[in-house]
């Protein structure tokens, strides 16, 4: 019996199976079209393969309460084609094993607690900054829900007087963390990818002191004992200690934290962090 992983995002679907012991032996990438087209092509991948379980983290908002009719379904993305549409319910349906349902970020943050950077805390915050900013909030090691899952991506934050920027959020223009500091926002910021500005161009002080301030949110809403910075942004291996620096100055003595060293830090799966988080999550659903 094999173990199943997908990681649902907006952009793309990333599918995996191992074997019981959590080795990879196959993956598979594909584009996010339509439900239809890509249920297709997970259960081609997938048909060969006899699972026990899949873990499943999905781009959102989801619902993830188990006792309402939108458990399992997409909520209100801006892919018309998936608003609504119940991905748990129809891959329960074409693959007829259990599924472990929460969010991308989750499955990511689940993966990094258990064979990443997370490895020795329960309670830990997993923020991906690319074409979005997501958080996944593991505390007691649990996922922390309420009424929804977290969004602090849009959690509101000063903007920087000299800041000119509208915004790139469709909800909240310039006044949200993402509209601010995500991939879309430094490209239209700077009006290029950020992967094309330089080391030392200002835009990224200015990306580290918005990214600080969500770190001093986190810190004092969720208090954990890790935040893990992982997506394509954060490929810039300056922001992380600019971001340290930041926080100590925003923080200002009001709460002791760990060395910053080990407060803050990248994530330590890189690309592979959603997928390990879902195949443990799917091992959890036979344990």
């Amino acid at each position: 019996m094999m173990l199943g992983a997908i990681e649902a995002g907006g952009t793309k679907f990333v599918c995996a199976v191992s074997d019981n012991d959590l080795k990879i032996i196959d993956t598979v990438k594909f584009p996010t079209t339509t439900p239809a087209e890509t249920l297709i092509k997970i259960v081609a991948f997938f048909k060969p393969y006899t699972l026990s379980a899949v873990g499943v983290g999905s781009f959102g908002p989801i619902g993830i309460n188990p006792d309402t009719n939108d458990y399992g379904h997409i909520l209100n993305t801006p892919k018309l084609a998936w608003r609504q549409f119940d991905l748990r319910g129809a891959l329960k349906t074409a693959l007829n094993v259990p599924i472990y349902w929460t969010t991308d970020v989750n499955i990511a943050a689940y993966g990094e607690m258990m064979a990443g950077a997370g490895q020795g805390y329960s309670n830990i915050v997993y923020l991906t900054v690319g074409t979005g900013i997501g958080a996944g909030v593991i505390t007691a090691g649990e996922f922390y829900y309420g009424i929804a899952h977290t969004e602090i991506g849009h959690t509101l934050l000063q903007k920087q007087a000299a800041d000119s920027f509208a915004g790139s959020c469709p909800y909240h223009q310039d006044q949200c963390a993402e509209g601010l500091a995500a991939g879309p926002a430094i490209e239209q910021r700077c009006r290029q990818k950020a992967e094309k500005i330089g080391a030392t161009d200002p835009v990224w002080a200015i990306e580290a002191d918005y990214l600080a301030q969500l770190c001093h949110n986190i810190t004092l809403t969720f208090a954990p004992e890790v935040i893990i910075f992982g997506g394509g942004v954060m490929h810039q291996q300056q922001l992380i200690p600019l971001i340290r620096e930041k926080l100590a100055t925003k923080i200002n003595g009001y709460v002791e934290l760990p060395s910053l060293t080990d407060y803050v830090v990248p994530v330590g799966l890189g690309d592979q962090a959603g997928l390990t988080g879902g195949l443990y999550l799917a091992q959890k659903l036979i344990d």
